[in-house]
């Protein structure tokens, strides 16, 4: 056989096989596509479902202050050194571009309208999700596992009224707490660095800052926090009630929920980002001048 043949027989052969994998690929994305579907319909529902016991029967108090004890006080050391090494890092890779056009005195404006508009709230939930979202999908993955969740409701107590409530009910409202913790402390870490090491006028720092950084600045921050501890919750809390069995499965759902809480925040803070600049120019911003 000349090579020539036996070249033509073998892309023969590549391209049948290429055909052959094909419908696989397709099968395999309609399947991704269908999951993907059918679990953010769950989600909805368990999200429904916490609404529902939350506004027809409330919280109980005591796992109310116990998850907002877990929640909120022991995540008040890392929020605070995350904000504050937030703040020290703007100024580091800003404070050169800003020397090269001799606006050094506006460096203020520029790390707490970062601070508080963007990077203080997503950057505190993404640690929050790690910290808490992790640990929610843990503890209630391991009460599945070991039967606690089926438990409660043979002893005819709802589950997601006792286990889930709670801990959504204390991420709604400690979350943007936390955030302004972390924008404190990344306000007063950036100002500590630009003043102290890089020799930025202190007057005209925060002079600056007050000017550029309005009160819309910290609402939005805050509303964007108060979704992101929303999403964090419902999330994770999904997670830990549809864990796999076994340790293994503990796991993934600890993962799954830091990861999938993760890329929620990022695509929920673009569509706020976007209905809040609207907002802003619609009914907030001043009027032209003429």
């Amino acid at each position: 056989m000349s090579p020539t043949l036996s070249s033509q027989q073998s892309d023969s052969e590549s391209n049948s096989e290429i055909i052959k994998r094909a419908p696989g690929f397709w099968d395999w994305l309609k399947h991704i596509v269908v999951a993907a579907i059918v679990h953010l319909g769950d989600l909805t529902m368990f999200a429904s479902s916490t609404a529902y016991w939350f506004f027809t029967k409330g919280c109980r108090t005591e796992t109310l202050i116990r998850a907002s004890y877990n929640i909120g006080v022991l995540s008040l050391p890392v929020v605070m050194l995350t904000g504050c090494f937030i703040g020290m890092v703007l100024a580091v890779q800003s404070y050169p571009q800003f020397r090269m056009v001799s606006l050094e005195s506006r460096l203020g404006a520029v790390i707490n309208m970062s601070l508080v508009r963007e990077l203080g709230p997503v950057l505190a939930a993404t640690m929050l999700a790690g910290r808490i979202g992790s640990s929610i999908a843990a503890e209630l993955g391991t009460m599945r596992v070991t039967e606690q969740i089926d438990a409660l409701a043979s002893m005819g107590t709802n589950p997601v009224y006792y286990l889930v409530v709670p801990r959504v009910l204390a991420c709604l409202f400690l979350i943007p707490g936390l955030t302004a913790m972390a924008d404190l402390l990344g306000v007063f870490g950036g100002a500590l660095y630009s003043i102290s090491i890089l020799g930025v006028e202190s007057h005209s720092y925060w002079y600056y800052s007050s000017e550029f950084v309005g009160r819309f600045d910290l609402i939005a921050g805050m509303i964007k926090s108060m979704f992101f501890g929303g999403i964090i919750a419902i999330i994770s809390c999904h997670q830990g009630f549809n864990c796999d069995p076994g340790a293994e499965g503990v796991g993934k759902a600890a993962t799954a929920s830091f990861v999938l809480s993760f890329v929620a925040i990022l695509f929920a803070d673009l569509m706020l980002g976007i209905m809040l600049d609207g907002f802003y120019s619609l009914f907030w911003s001043p009027p032209p001048l003429i």
